[in-house]
């Protein structure tokens, strides 16, 4: 079934591109929303005199991704704590907000926002308002789809805007507690997951591993692959066609050792996994997650259900 989700979170080019690659994301609409005046111009909001945000719509189906997932995107995107706009952009008109169109998105949107602020990654409070949706009003046409029309620009003025820094330092390297995370993981582990580094090929726990069951993020346990889409690719490290779910995975340009790669994290802890690749087997996509053993933790099938993960007992259904 087809749903809506409307989230403002400043200039709304930058807002589009994370969304639009998820596998249930139908469209992502670029508008105006929250204000007094009916059929605003984009001169008109950005005078703010109108009272309306920036913002995106978008329609999903929430069999392919739910609104949880579609939250834990969004707060990806934005710096939460700021009430004046977001990044160089300033003014009522990048405020971030979440419309919510229904009670269950209400309550989420708030069980999620408390969440983040009990999380402790940010020192101020979170900002961010959830309100009721009003009627959506769609930017003119050449607002759409920014990114992919003017992709040279939209370049720049993502990384010239500080939204691009503010991700690498605040969300992409995240503030998890490192001493803690020394304790609790084995010195590979921790150099694999929180300093990018990779294990060598053909001496690691799970490369040719070939019980059914899941693989966790070693940190968070949050299920990133299954046995059921895994397969030997000769490389020496676990090799995976896709994740369960794709909202479980962060993807990142990677230009380091002279090679251009995109770099593959998970999306609750962000520990760096490995990367993906697209010399996989054609019948399965083409794509191969190339994932360090060091990042995953394995429960058998016999196991999901004592340790928590019986709601994916699913996968192994014939």
């Amino acid at each position: 079934m087809d749903k809506l989700a409307t989230f403002a979170g400043g200039c709304f080019w930058c807002m589009v591109k994370p969304f639009d690659q998820y596998e249930g994301v139908k469209k992502v609409v670029s508008g105006y929303t929250g204000g007094h005046t009916e059929n605003p111009t984009y001169e008109e909001v950005c005078s703010d005199t109108t009272g309306h945000i920036e913002a995106i719509q978008i329609t999903y189906d929430d069999k392919l991704i739910n609104y949880e997932e579609l939250l834990n995107i969004y707060w990806r995107q934005i710096d939460p704590t700021d009430s004046g706009g977001q990044f160089n952009d300033r003014g009522h008109k990048y405020k971030t907000v979440i419309f919510y169109h229904d009670e269950k998105q209400k309550e989420l949107a708030e069980k999620s926002k408390k969440e983040l602020q009990e999380s402790g990654m940010f020192k101020l409070p979170i900002a961010t308002e959830i309100r009721e949706a009003t009627v959506f009003y769609e930017a003119e046409n050449y607002h759409q789809d920014y990114y992919k029309k003017n992709p040279n620009h939209y370049y720049s003025y993502y990384v010239g805007s500080g939204r691009y820094f503010f991700k690498k330092e605040s969300w992409d390297r995240n503030n998890l507690n490192r001493e803690l995370l020394k304790e609790k993981l084995t010195p590979i582990q921790f150099e694999v997951t929180q300093n990018d580094k990779t294990e060598p090929a053909f001496k690691n726990e799970y490369y040719d591993n070939k019980e059914e069951g899941i693989y966790v993020d070693i940190v968070s346990g949050e299920v990133l692959f299954s046995s059921k889409d895994k397969f030997d690719s000769g490389c020496g490290w676990p090799s995976f066609t896709k994740p369960v779910k794709e909202t479980s995975i962060m993807e990142k340009s990677d230009f380091t050792h002279g090679m251009f790669r995109t770099e593959v994290r998970s999306s609750k802890a962000n520990s760096h996994l490995g990367h993906v690749f697209n010399d996989g087997p054609k019948e399965f996509g083409g794509l191969r997650y190339c994932i360090n053993s060091a990042s995953l933790k394995f429960i058998p099938k016999d196991e999901m259900e004592e340790a928590g993960y019986k709601d994916y007992l699913y996968l192994f259904e014939k």
